[in-house]
């Protein structure tokens, strides 16, 4: 058993939940698009300089430029700025569900685009997975969800499937924290074009802001971003998208716990059920990837 790799999925898994929390708070007093711009400048700056620092060049090969514009468009520009929109007047838990359906997306694709072979196990899990969402926002929407910022988290979702099937390879070939400073400049230079034509500049300063904006930089922004890169280099991305069956519980309690986000029945019902089903996809990817 990789203890180290166990203790790195975990702590993915728990940055990268953390994140809908900080950016509900971050939304409530700052425009979002602006926030993320700024967010993903300063992020690219510290990685690049760490990474110079380690010996690292920006002389990418052309798969790498392309694996670092994709998630820069994809990753930070449309799935974290649509979820940072969305968050403005849904719940982080909502969002962190919705989210946390990627890996069910990612089967659902492969199968139906790139012609994979999907077992019993992933069509039950892709069943349980769509079975669970029903739940969820079946309830939402009866109490009243704000259905456009639903559909901005699920196209977000969509974004970031397609990063994930279009980018391969781009932990190989070394420079890789290059590669997560990097694509934080793309991110950033295209929400700050969409911030100076869409928001209107408003933020109310406070203590509450501020730490959750530094949170936000360093830890799900570039420290997790970091984690996931090793942790794939380092067990594979069929192992490694195992963690993501954690993430719809930690971004439910985390969101609970430091918003107090009421939660109902549905809601654990329908988590419980989304997990178990990434759970089912990830576990036949691993079992098709050692016969």
């Amino acid at each position: 058993m990789d203890m180290r790799a166990i203790g790195m999925g975990l702590a993915f898994a728990l940055m990268w939940s953390s994140a809908f929390t900080s950016a509900r708070i971050i939304v409530m007093d700052a425009p979002p698009l602006g926030s993320l711009a700024l967010r993903f400048f300063i992020s690219g700056l510290i990685g690049v300089a760490i990474a110079r620092s380690l010996g690292q060049t920006w002389h990418l090969t052309r798969n790498q430029w392309r694996a670092t514009f994709i998630f820069g468009l994809s990753q930070n520009a449309l799935y974290l700025g649509l979820n940072f929109v969305a968050m403005q007047t849904i719940q982080a838990s909502l969002a962190s569900i919705i989210a946390s359906t990627m890996p069910l997306m990612v089967a659902l694709a492969s199968w139906l685009f790139l012609r994979e072979r999907l077992n019993t196990s992933a069509v039950l899990g892709l069943i349980a997975g769509a079975i669970g969402v029903t739940i969820i926002l079946g309830a939402r929407i009866e109490a009243g969800v704000d259905i456009v910022a639903v559909g901005f988290c699920v196209i977000a979702a969509l974004a970031l499937t397609i990063a994930t099937l279009s980018v391969g390879g781009a932990a190989s070939g070394g420079n890789l924290l290059m590669i997560v400073g990097l694509q934080m400049f793309v991110g950033s230079a295209i929400l700050a074009v969409a911030s100076f034509f869409l928001e209107i500049p408003s933020i109310n300063l406070n203590w509450r802001l501020a730490s959750a904006f530094i949170y936000t930089t360093l830890v799900p922004g570039l420290l997790a971003t970091w984690v996931w890169f090793k942790l794939v280099e380092r067990i594979g991305a069929v192992r490694a998208a195992t963690y993501h069956f954690l993430n719809p519980f930690f971004g439910v309690a985390i969101a609970a716990v430091l918003l107090g986000e009421n939660l109902t029945v549905y809601d654990l019902i329908g988590v419980a059920v989304i997990t178990g089903g990434i759970l089912a996809v990830q576990v036949s990817k691993h079992q098709r990837s050692e016969t």
